[in-house]
């Protein structure tokens, strides 16, 4: 049976950190809802309100753009384990880029990744638990190291250029300001 909490608790901070996947959802009304796995060490509870992750390289920025003109964000854990369980954080994001003032006391947070291109902050206004009878048994084999040789074969100059062609706007049409000079503003 689901229970909701106002906020997280130790357990759930503990049963975070245990986890090798994790998936995040937006959307808006007029537009697709996103749905996207992530992975890697890129996700970090700040506090009992609050979780980060650092977003990779990706094909696109759909959470970027949804955040931009909805805000709202789900971030949802599911043990593939002995102990099953599901636990959603549901709040509001934001994106933190490196030309951004907070870039710096967020990115600290996270080791080195391949390819990282943002952060995204939730805040969260509930979380969800619920028994997860119904989640599959898997077993962890690792990361993979396809990000990483991808990324080094682009290279820096190759990576802004990429995110230029495929980060820019998302499916929807919507900018993620992913390039964006704060300073300026919306463009």
């Amino acid at each position: 049976m689901a229970r909701f909490h106002p906020a997280l608790e130790a357990r759930h901070r503990a049963f975070i950190a245990a986890q090798k996947v994790f998936f995040t959802a937006s959307g808006m009304a007029d537009g697709r809802v996103n749905l996207s796995p992530k992975g890697m060490d890129s996700v970090r509870v700040l506090s009992d309100v609050c979780v980060a992750y650092l977003d990779l390289t990706g094909s696109g920025n759909e959470t970027a753009a949804h955040l931009r003109r909805d805000g709202r964000l789900t971030m949802m854990w599911c043990s593939f384990d002995a102990d099953p369980l599901i636990l959603r954080a549901y709040g509001h994001g934001r994106v933190v880029r490196r030309q951004d003032a907070e870039w710096a006391v967020f990115r600290r947070h996270f080791a080195d990744l391949p390819g990282e291109r943002q952060i995204i902050v939730l805040d969260i206004d509930s979380v969800q638990t619920s028994c997860g009878y119904a989640v599959p048994r898997y077993s962890y084999l690792g990361e993979r190291e396809t990000l990483a040789r991808w990324v080094e074969k682009k290279g820096p100059v190759g990576l802004l250029d990429y995110w230029r062609e495929k980060n820019q706007l998302s499916i929807d049409g919507l900018p993620t300001g992913l390039l964006e000079d704060p300073r300026s503003g919306p463009s």
